[in-house]
């Protein structure tokens, strides 16, 4: 057996040497193909780990006024549709209020009324001291002739269509003939001062009259404490609330009272808004765990 071997030609000796070899190179290389790769772990890992997501919900984060707490429910729908709607005009009447509204509130707080009220300003005349509207009412507070003279305002009355009519034929009448120079008279229903010091006064009277309730006050400023009393006196209800009595006012006073709200509302969150960033409604959202760290984390900040 020994001989024989040593008689196998050298060339056979190599090829079957080789064979062996390239055979257990196969056997450790499959072997390894099936081993995880260890650099590969942790990038799986942590791809594993950011994709574990769950919901969380998010909370509205709209603070309203301390006189207008508990008109939340009714009112998120209102302020947000007229948030999206109205967003120039809420800039606007923001930006120009920055000069009127404190002084407004200082005056306010002297009459122990609520700062709230001031709200009152733009909604009447957008801040216009000059404002006159169709029904006759003049200057920043929009106080009517009569208004004017029981709270001892100096005014200029205005006359009525078929007066000014009348007063257009009368001019016609008498062509180019020399006319005297009219008197002027001062209306302090434009004078930011003094109409905001009756405005007070008027508020202070309503209180009285409404027992503290401030939406019914607001109420009674669009369409006169009379309508007020009258749409209570119809609710049948004892001590209502605007909302008892919303139906049987006006639809210009229902509108008046719920943009009083809304934009003290905004105005309180004013940063929140022109941020984009105030929510008026609970919302489900799908966070990743980290992704809600940071969440929580700036929410915190």
């Amino acid at each position: 057996m020994a001989l024989k071997k040593s008689l196998l030609p050298a060339s056979l000796k190599s090829n079957t040497s080789l064979a062996i070899i390239f055979f257990l190179f196969g056997i450790q290389n499959a072997s390894a193909q099936n081993q995880p790769d260890s650099t590969k772990m942790p990038l799986l890992a942590s791809l594993e780990k950011n994709t574990g997501v769950r919901y969380i919900t998010l909370q509205p984060n709209v603070v309203f006024p301390e006189i207008l707490r508990g008109n939340e429910e009714e009112m998120m729908p209102y302020i947000e549709k007229f948030s999206i709607n109205r967003r120039d005009y809420l800039v606007r009447m923001y930006t120009k209020g920055k000069t009127y509204l404190p002084k407004a509130a200082s005056i306010l707080r002297k009459y122990s009324l609520p700062e709230e009220l001031k709200i009152l300003l733009p909604l009447e005349s957008a801040y216009n001291g000059n404002a006159v509207s169709k029904a006759g009412a003049v200057g920043y507070w929009q106080f009517m002739d009569e208004v004017a003279k029981e709270y001892g305002l100096k005014y200029v009355a205005q006359m009525s269509a078929a007066e000014k009519k009348r007063l257009l034929k009368l001019k016609e009448r008498k062509g180019r003939k020399q006319q005297k120079p009219a008197i002027k008279i001062k209306d302090d229903r434009k004078n930011f001062n003094v109409a905001t010091t009756a405005a007070a006064r008027y508020l202070r009277d309503r209180r009285r009259n409404l027992d503290d309730n401030w939406l019914l006050i607001v109420a009674s400023y669009n369409c006169g404490v009379g309508n007020v009393w009258n749409a209570m006196e119809r609710s049948g209800i004892p001590n209502p609330t605007f909302w008892d009595i919303k139906n049987l006012l006006p639809a210009e006073t229902r509108a008046y009272v719920m943009n009083f709200i809304t934009l003290n509302v905004i105005f309180s969150n004013y940063d929140l808004f022109i941020n984009n960033k105030l929510s008026f409604a609970s919302e489900k959202v799908m966070v990743a765990d980290e992704m809600e760290s940071n969440m929580a984390a700036s929410s915190i900040d």
